[in-house]
């Protein structure tokens, strides 16, 4: 069994769950810093995590912060350093404010690894399963021809500090500025999508304040679910077009609805594998290298100066594809 731990934001000491069955104590220890615990999106990757860890012999287990706070994700990375842990991943909400942290953390020889953050500092890798501009563009894309290459949209981003997030929605808007000039953006983007309340109540606040916005594309898993809320509840699906990346077993309904047009993703379950896949190499002593196969990632073209390892897995979301991936558990 695995260890999961939750953050919260009460005072006092941080509480961690150990399992019964805890794993040998001779087998390497790994914890995962995810933005917020609890939400589809980083239930999948957990999974991930649990069953690569059980097929590599690790122990390693997910961190769950209650928020998507930074300040929480720094104190969760000084927890498994204290722990002396082997590998730590994160999935950051703002990279620079990890960066002290996690150069303390290979200070003491500890492996360090990320995903969702490119630009990211003090890292062993940073892996991506989708290019950041081609993530973007392919969802811009999508916009343009729901709502016919015209008209107002928004856009949503985890929050202003989630480097990802805004490389996605630098490239979508570029994107469309290039090549759509009658779409209008109302506004800079909202830091909104790792919460379906913000997500909706925002989305009610800009559809009376803007009588003329047609599409929201949110990036962010919670950011289609928020909005496609929204406009259920206003009876304007299909008038306002949603898109973006999200979990299909929460969105199936309101893409069946013909309220969320639809988005791309990767499987989050996959990335939680690859975390653990790549800091058992990692810890084997196996240089990663240009060319190499590596589990969950296929053929690798490493960047050896940013330390990013990028591949292109993009899975289409839309009302053919939801319900199976949905029932993959996604």
């Amino acid at each position: 069994m695995l260890k999961n731990i939750i953050y919260g934001l009460s005072v006092g000491a941080l509480a961690v769950g150990l399992s019964a069955g805890a794993a040998a104590q001779d087998a390497p220890r790994m914890g995962v810093v995810v933005k917020i615990g609890g939400i589809p999106w980083f239930n999948a990757m957990e999974v991930g995590i649990q069953n690569q860890a059980e097929e590599l012999g690790w122990d390693a287990w997910m961190v769950g912060p209650t928020s998507a706070d930074p300040a929480l994700q720094v104190r969760a990375v000084e927890d498994l350093i204290a722990q002396g842990v082997d590998a730590i991943g994160v999935v950051p909400n703002d990279a620079e404010v990890l960066e002290p942290v996690l150069a303390r953390a290979r200070e003491q020889g500890i492996l360090v690894l990320t995903h969702e953050s490119p630009d990211q500092q003090n890292v062993d890798w940073n892996f991506e399963l989708a290019s950041a501009t081609g993530f973007g563009e392919a969802h811009a894309e999508m916009l343009a021809d729901a709502m016919g290459g015209e008209g107002e949209y928004a856009v949503y981003v985890g929050s202003l500090t989630v480097p990802l997030h805004n490389a996605w929605a630098d490239a979508a808007i570029a994107y469309l500025g290039e090549n759509y000039p009658d779409m209008t953006l109302i506004a800079d983007r909202f830091g909104v999508a790792e919460s379906v309340d913000d997500s909706r109540s925002t989305a009610l606040d800009l559809i009376q304040a803007h009588p003329d916005l047609e599409g929201f594309l949110a990036f962010g898993s919670q950011g289609p679910i928020g909005a496609g809320r929204a406009i259920d509840e206003l009876r304007r699906g299909g008038e306002i077009h949603v898109l973006g990346p999200f979990s299909p077993g929460q969105g199936r309904r309101l893409v069946h609805d013909g309220v969320i047009t639809g988005g791309f993703m990767w499987n989050p379950m996959e990335a939680g594998e690859v975390f653990v896949t790549l800091a058992d190499l990692l810890h084997d002593g196996t240089e990663i290298t240009a060319g190499m196969e590596i589990d969950g990632l296929g053929v690798v073209e490493p960047d050896f100066a940013t330390h990013n390892i990028i591949v292109d897995q993009l899975v289409t979301l839309n009302n053919e594809t939801v319900d199976e991936l949905a029932d993959m558990g996604l």
